[in-house]
Parts: structure tokens; C-alpha cells; sequence
């Protein structure tokens, strides 16, 4: 697990230091993958600096499973760092080794003995789907393969905790497809806890169960993903969501329907039958005017733009409420919801 709490960091800047860090403060859950997201210049990749303790804040504390590690020095804090495996962004490898080599190097430097080494590197590329690459060097590779052995490298210490750093960046879907996968199968195989900074709102539909959203170098959203798309103002359900189609719901169009309203739907029972379900029993005209579906990890979410006509439409709009939709209703005197 990790916890921060009230982490402060300040760089030099000209003429007064630049606050990156604000009292930033969050907890990460044992064996959970958070996504870190924000705008350039939020403080993500600091954070992730901090809690490695690439750099040392100016205040606060970071603790891995219980241990302060803002508070340790000298051999205990180089102890505690090897729990810590650090993904960094863009390519890190060393291009004189081989993708064998490069995960290999933090085992020599410990000092593993040679076949200890040789076993737990073979171990760590077949996670990562790449050893029948165990020999090629890094030119040699795609980039989503170098970052794949980069996280491969990142885990031969055997840390509990995993940071990286915009681990997608510049990486076309497919590849993005494949490096997100490998992490995954680091949280549910290996029971690490992953901590992802990224700008890419994919990586958090596919693989994190929890986000927090900085801006101005603080904390502005946090919590579990599914838990914050029924949160009223929530800034991160909107990124998530599909966007809703605003075409054919003119004030015109709009002014044809009782009731006009944004529906989002969580689970595979909720996506696939509570539309339907709800203009049968109350005998209603229900039409999608708007929206799609998607995936928060395995979940099926969906929003939908609707429109009820009928004497039970307020009664069919709350039955949906009362099996845990979200309903935001639409404005009658504009154009569609925003997205």
C-alpha cells in the first residue's frame, strides 16, 4: 500500500521557487493499479519521483507498506528503494545490452549469483511476452517491446510497488494494447500495486481501479473509478464516458419527448436489459438519441442520451434512478446535454 500525505516539493525557479507539490495527499490500496492524471504541468511525474524518492520533498511523508521513506537514510533508505520498481518515461534501455542484459543489470548490481540471475530473467520475459527476444538489443525491438523489457527490468528486484511514468507515451493502440496488458498481469499475478502516470485516458478505462486527478500541483480528484462515475461534478466521468451525440436533438426535437435526460449504465446487467425493461413495464416510448458504450477494466459501461414519451415517464425515469442509473436531466430550453 501506498500512502502520501500532505507531500510539498518546490523547485528553484527565477526569482521565487516554483510550487510543483502542494499537500498532495492519497492512498493507493495493495495490489491495485491508480492511474495519475492531469494536465502538463500538474505535478504527475514529480509525484512519481517523490514516492521513489527520485527527488526528496520538502514536507510530508510517503509510506510503502507502513515504512515513512522520506524519514530513512543511507542503507535503509537504499533497502527501501529496491521495493520500489520505476518504469521511466521514454526509452530508458541501455542500447550495448541485449533485452536479457538490460533486465539482468539491477540483479548484478545486488549481486545475484549468475544462475539465480539467468532464472529470474528468463521468468521476467516470459511475463512480459518477449523471450524469444531474451537476444536482441534494444534497436532491435518496437517500442512498445523496449517498454515491455523496461517493466520487466523494473520488477526483477521483486518490488511491491511499481511506478511508471507515461508508460504509452508516443505508442500506437496496438502497442499501447500490449504494454497496458503486461501491467495488468503485474497487479493480478504478481500482486504488485501499480502507480501509472499518464495523459492517456485509455490507460485508465483498461487497467485502474482507482485515479486521482491533480492540477496546480494538488488533488483535486480521488477515488475509485467506477465509485466517481456517480459523483455529481465528478471532472473525470466526462473524460471516461462516450461522448453523447448531439445530433437530431434540436430544442425542436427535443421539445417532441416528456422527458429528455443522460442515462449511464454500470454492469452487464444494467447495459444490456434496464432500457428496454423500463419502457415494458411502463409502458412508455423510450428512444436512444444519443451516446455508445465502453469498458472501465471488465466492466461494461454505457451513456446514453434518451428521450421517454408517455403517461409513466417520470415513473419510468425513477425506476431507472432506483436501480442505481445515473441520471442527469436535460435543460428544455437548449440543444442536448454537454458531453
Amino acid at each position: 500500500m501506498i500512502t502520501v500525505e500532505n507531500l510539498t516539493k518546490s523547485f528553484p525557479g527565477k526569482g521565487e521557487h516554483v510550487l510543483a507539490l502542494d499537500g498532495v495527499s492519497l492512498s493507493v490500496p495493495a495490489g491495485t493499479v491508480c492511474g495519475v492524471v492531469g494536465p502538463s504541468g500538474a505535478g504527475k511525474s514529480t509525484l512519481a519521483r517523490c514516492v521513489a524518492l527520485l527527488e526528496r520533498p520538502d514536507r510530508g511523508s510517503i509510506r510503502v507498506e507502513g515504512v515513512d521513506l522520506v524519514a530513512l537514510r543511507g542503507r535503509e533508505l537504499r533497502d527501501a528503494r529496491r521495493r520500489i520498481g520505476v518504469v521511466p518515461q521514454g526509452d530508458s534501455l541501455l542500447r550495448q545490452r541485449t533485452a536479457a542484459g538490460n533486465v539482468a543489470l539491477p540483479l548484478e548490481s545486488a549481486g545475484v549469483a549468475a544462475p539465480a540471475r539467468r532464472a529470474r530473467v528468463a521468468e521476467l520475459l516470459d511475463l512480459v511476452g518477449l523471450t524469444n527476444k531474451a537476444g536482441s538489443y534494444p534497436d532491435q525491438l518496437s517500442g512498445g517491446q523496449r517498454q515491455r523489457v523496461a517493466v520487466a527490468r523494473a520488477l526483477a528486484a521483486s518490488p511491491s510497488v511499481l511506478l511508471a511514468d507515461e508508460p504509452t507515451s508516443a505508442l500506437d493502440p496496438e502497442t499501447t494494447g500490449s504494454v497496458l496488458a503486461v501491467l495488468d498481469r503485474v497487479r493480478s499475478e504478481l500482486g504488485v500495486t501499480v502507480l501509472v502516470v499518464t495523459h492517456d485516458m485509455a490507460v485508465v478505462r483498461r487497467i485502474c481501479d482507482d485515479v486521482a486527478v491533480l492540477e496546480g500541483g494538488r488533488v483535486v480528484e480521488h477515488g475509485k473509478v467506477l465509485d466517481l462515475l456517480t459523483q455529481p461534478g465528478s471532472r473525470i466521468t466526462a473524460s471516461l464516458l462516450p461522448e453523447v451525440d448531439q445530433a437530431g436533438t434540436t430544442p425542436r426535437e427535443i421539445g417532441q419527448y416528456d422527458v429528455v435526460a443522460e442515462v449511464v449504465l454500470v454492469g452487464f446487467a444494467a447495459v444490456g436489459a434496464l432500457l428496454p425493461e423500463a419502457a415494458h413495464r411502463h409502458d412508455v416510448e423510450l428512444a436512444i438519441l444519443g451516446g455508445g458504450l465502453t469498458r472501465l477494466g471488465e466492466t461494461p459501461v454505457a451513456r446514453f442520451k434518451i428521450g421517454i414519451n408517455g403517461e409513466r415517464s417520470e415513473r419510468a425515469l425513477s425506476w431507472l434512478a432506483e436501480r442505481d442509473a445515473v441520471i442527469r436531466r436535460a435543460p428544455r430550453d437548449i440543444g442536448g446535454l454537454a458531453a
